[in-house]
């Protein structure tokens, strides 16, 4: 289960780090060559150096709990991403007037997928760590300070 929770994670991983760095360093770049862009508001270097710096902000907290994926790490940081992801896909998913049918499964796909794999590792830790704890039994109660 955890090798899952890794490839998931190592998916939105890149998938943040690569926008975020593409969008933070070359912004312009990023507006006229990335696929779909071109369908959003016009171009703003602001908009696109936050939006790129904040991607980069969650591909490090991703990239941590890819690291060491315990449910301390791996739960905030896909929720985190989940928090940009999901609302980014129903964004798109509302937004295909100029779209051709192409560009349309591109965006709602590849968004959807992402969006999902937020929602996936919180899945598969809550379940892997719920299983790790019927394994080990129930918890036995403290003896206290003394020790017993």
């Amino acid at each position: 289960m955890t090798a899952l929770i890794r490839i998931a994670l190592a998916i939105v991983f890149l998938d943040e780090l690569v926008v975020g760095f593409w969008n933070q360093v070359f912004p312009e770049n990023f507006y006229t060559n990335f696929p779909t862009v071109s369908l959003t508001p016009p171009f703003s270097e602001h908009y696109a150096r936050d939006f790129g710096g904040a991607t980069l902000g969650i591909a490090v907290v991703l990239g941590i709990a890819l690291a060491v994926p315990r449910a301390g790490l791996t739960i905030p940081a896909a929720a985190a991403f989940s928090a940009f992801a999901i609302p980014h896909f129903l964004f798109h998913l509302t937004h295909l007037d100029h779209a051709g049918p192409g560009e349309a499964v591109l965006l709602t796909g590849g968004n959807a997928v992402v969006a999902l794999l937020g929602l996936l590792v919180i899945a598969l830790t809550l379940i892997r760590d719920a299983r790790r704890r019927q394994r080990r039994g129930p918890e036995r109660p403290s003896t206290g300070a003394a020790g017993g």
